[in-house]
């Protein structure tokens, strides 16, 4: 049987998808049971840091959420139920990108969370901010899915990983072992 070049790629291009599907099944079954938490860097908003005169709770002061940020939360809320999770417990920074993008996702109430604040200003802070959350960490039991929305240097403070805005690093708490990276979910295109 021939099979023209368009439906050769279309078949090609779902079968990727759905090898892709598969191989992140684990990291999705992990969250489900609230085994694996996910780090997810706040979507897209351009530029670095904050303007100066930045205050928190001023998110006229902020560096916000583009267009495509917003569209970027909202599908990394739809990835999240078409995996299976259409309600967590959703923690944010008290950043205005952060929580506009926890909001967002719509799959829970957004609590707020200062441990979860960035420190790109005050890199002196990282050390001890990062003990101060995985602390906190190791004493939650979320007994389900946990999403924490936060900032590259907050997450790669408490990994060692650099995510790109909107990614995810899937991750295990151990009471005395490191925080264990078992995988990345890339930002929806």
């Amino acid at each position: 049987m021939r099979i023209g070049r368009r439906r050769f790629l279309v078949l090609s291009l779902g079968a990727a998808a759905f090898g892709k599907a598969r191989a992140t099944e684990p990291l999705w079954s992990a969250l489900r049971s609230g085994e694996a938490i996910a780090l997810l860097r706040h979507a897209a908003a351009p530029g670095s840091g904050d303007p100066p005169g930045f205050r928190l709770g001023d998110c006229s002061t902020q560096r916000n959420l583009s267009e495509e940020g917003r569209a970027q939360s909202r599908a990394i809320g739809d990835l999240f139920r078409a995996n299976g999770i259409s309600s967590a417990a959703v923690y944010s920074s008290q950043w205005c990108r952060c929580l506009d993008t926890a909001r967002l996702l719509g799959i829970g109430e957004v609590v707020p969370l200062e441990l979860l604040n960035s420190f790109f200003g005050d890199s002196s802070a990282g050390e001890q901010r990062t003990a101060a959350l995985l602390a906190w960490l190791r004493g939650r039991r979320f007994g389900g899915p946990a999403v924490l929305v936060t900032h590259q240097v907050n997450i790669t403070g408490l990994t060692g990983e650099v995510p790109d805005s909107g990614e995810m690093i899937i991750a295990r708490i151990h009471q005395a072992d490191p925080v264990q990276v078992i995988g990345h979910v890339a930002t929806p295109a």
